[in-house]
Formats: structure tokens, C-alpha cells, sequence
């Protein structure tokens, strides 16, 4: 099989539901990091995929002054850099932002991370020991929490509608933001996935796809970030 790179969904019902993104204060916003402006950064899938592209946005030279112009809280979280695809910061919960500017540097680590165990493919050392330096770089207390992990993998049968596919997987991508953008909760996803273009992926899927296999997990990170666990997700856990 040969899927894209399974990304942790960004969302916090709460978040969603009480605070839009593009409706955050002043104040909020003086209280998050400034990224670099995402027009700075690669608009290509394989750096953005593969290579954590997007976390060239944390590191804002020390020795130059950027504009407003040039700075901004939206987030590069997916492989589409342009602005219906940004996760504003400024509109999650403190651990939810530590953690989605970790997810920044993820990226795989083996040629056959399509099919290996997950736990094993990507750089989730590197992950967690970022989250922890950030919890304490803003003297944060990271307290024990978990996420509702999708792991999707696929096999695209022959001569697709290319265009087609690129068309449902952006816009579905941008409904999943616009319901919050991270997920704790089997029912954060599925307000993620209840739009129409989740509806018309969903339906394209017999014609698209030769195979696929979707697998849900509960990622508990433990208190302090002392350590992480990958599980079966399970409801009353």
C-alpha cells in the first residue's frame, strides 16, 4: 500500500464550537509565538510531506526584525500551504498549540514507513522531546492528555482522476479545519468529516481506491511529556 503521510487531525471541539478562527482577540494573539508569514515557506507537497517543510516557520531569525506583514499565528499543517488550509494558533487551548507546533517537525524516518509499523516510522522522539521543550519554554506544565489518531492507508487503483482526488482531499482538508482542526474525541472527527466534500470523498472512494484500511488509536501523552503510548482507541478509555 502506499498512502500519504497519516496526520494527526488538529481540533478541540470546545475551540471549535466557542471560538472561530478567525475571530481571535488581541490579546490571544499577543500571547502566541509569531511564525513566519507561510508565504515564506514551500507551496510543495514532497518538502511539506516529507521532509517537516512546515517548521521552518519557528525558526524566525534572531538577528532581523520581521513586520507584521511578514510574521502571522496560522500554522502550515497539512501539505497545503495556502491560507483555507492554516491552523490559527492563537484559537487552540495551550496544550493543543504546543502540540501542533511540535507535529511541525514529524516527518518519516524510513523508505517503507507506507507499510511499517507506525509507531516506528516517524520522528516522534524528536516530537516529544520538542513538546517538552516548549511546554517549558512558556513555563507550562504539560498534564496528562490524549488524541484520536486516524492512521489511513490506501492503494490507488490505476489511471485515477488525479484532479479529481486532489479536489476532495483539499476541500476536505479545509472542512477539518474549519471544525477545529485537533481531535481528543472519536466525535471531534466526525464533526471534522460530516461536510460535503467528506460525503463526496467517501462516495469516490470505490472508484478511486483498490484498497484501504483505516486504523484508530488513543495517543496519551503522560504527565510532563515523561512519556507517550500509542493504543486501540477505545471509548471508555
Amino acid at each position: 500500500m502506499a498512502p500519504s503521510v497519516a496526520t494527526l487531525a488538529l481540533s478541540n471541539t470546545s475551540t471549535a464550537l466557542k471560538s472561530p478562527r478567525d475571530q481571535t482577540t488581541d490579546q490571544n494573539v499577543s500571547s502566541v509565538p509569531r511564525l513566519l508569514h507561510h508565504s515564506h515557506v514551500t507551496t510543495e507537497f514532497d518538502p511539506l510531506r516529507f521532509e517537516a517543510a512546515a517548521s521552518l516557520q519557528l525558526k524566525l531569525p534572531l538577528d532581523k526584525h520581521y513586520s507584521d506583514a511578514e510574521t502571522d499565528v496560522r500554522l502550515i499543517a497539512s501539505p497545503y500551504n495556502d491560507i483555507p488550509h492554516l491552523l490559527n494558533i492563537a484559537a487552540l487551548e495551550t496544550q493543543d498549540r504546543l502540540f501542533a507546533l511540535a507535529l511541525a517537525y514529524l516527518k518519516p524516518i524510513r523508505d517503507d514507513y507506507a507499510t511499517a509499523e507506525y509507531t516506528e516510522s516517524f520522528n516522534w522522539t524528536e516530537v516529544f522531546d520538542l513538546l517538552k521543550a516548549f511546554s517549558q519554554a512558556e513555563d507550562h506544565t504539560w498534564t496528562s492528555q490524549s488524541y484520536y489518531v486516524v492512521i489511513f492507508r490506501s492503494k490507488l487503483l490505476p489511471d485515477i482522476d488525479s484532479d479529481r482526488l486532489y479536489e476532495l482531499d483539499a476541500h476536505s482538508h479545509q472542512e477539518a479545519i474549519a471544525s477545529g482542526g485537533i481531535w481528543r474525541t472519536r466525535n471531534d472527527a466526525r464533526l471534522g468529516g460530516r461536510g460535503p466534500w467528506h460525503a463526496q470523498a467517501r462516495a469516490a472512494a470505490a472508484v478511486m481506491y483498490q484498497q484501504i484500511v483505516f486504523t484508530t488509536y488513543r495517543l496519551h501523552i503522560h504527565d510532563g511529556v515523561q512519556y507517550w503510548k500509542l493504543s486501540d482507541w477505545k471509548e471508555d478509555a
